[in-house]
This record gives structure tokens, sequence and C-alpha cells, in this order.
């Protein structure tokens, strides 16, 4: 996994909350592979390969869109990116740090959204 790349995995809510998730991680993160789209999954994940080249124009928080019900989010990664991601999660959401786990070169982090 490069310094850069940060895999989100989503559970909870549809896939409508997922999006919004995923979108709220767009400014920081540049754009994802793809957005989650089966709205019949119960895990939604996304992996975003920037970090550096995101457009600085955006504000998560303000942009950031409702959650119709709580999500469970968990960000693993380079140790810097999953820090930049929980920040702007925790920015853009109603958050709950649900605790971390750190390996030789890369942090895992769950967070709990809530509407």
């Amino acid at each position: 996994m490069s310094g850069t790349q940060l895999t989100v995995t989503l559970s909870g809510g549809g896939a409508d909350d997922a999006r919004a998730v995923v979108r709220a991680l767009e400014g920081t993160f540049g754009a994802p592979d793809e957005l989650p789209a089966d709205e019949n999954a119960t895990v939604h994940m996304a992996t975003f390969d920037g970090g550096t080249d995101a457009s600085p124009a955006s504000d998560a928080g303000a942009e950031a869109e409702r959650l119709s019900a709580p999500v469970t989010v968990t960000v693993q990664g380079a140790p810097e990116a999953v820090r930049r991601a929980s920040d702007t999660l925790t920015r853009a959401f109603t958050a709950r740090d649900d605790g971390a786990a750190s390996g030789d070169q890369e942090q895992e982090r769950q967070l709990f959204l809530v509407p």
C-alpha cells in the first residue's frame, strides 16, 4: 500500500450513505477508484490512490451530505492518510472514534458516524 493510498470500508446505512461518506473524502484524497453502487450490498468499499493532488477548493464539512442511518467506517492506510481521513470525517459528520490499530507501516481506524 503506497503512502497515499487509503482503503475505506463502510457498513450500516445504504449505498447513498456510503456514497456520501466517500464524497466527503474526495476533497482530501481526490476521486476514489469508484463510488459504492450496489444497493443490495451490506458492506461497501472504496480505494483512494491520491492524497496530495486533491483539489483544496472544497471544504468537506461545508459540503457533507446527511446520512440516513448510522455508518461504521474503517479507514486503512499510511498513518498520515488515516489521520487525514479521520479528521475529514469528524469535521463532516457527527462521529465517534471507535479505536485504532497500528501495524509496522500502516494504520487502521474505525469511526461510527451518525445522522
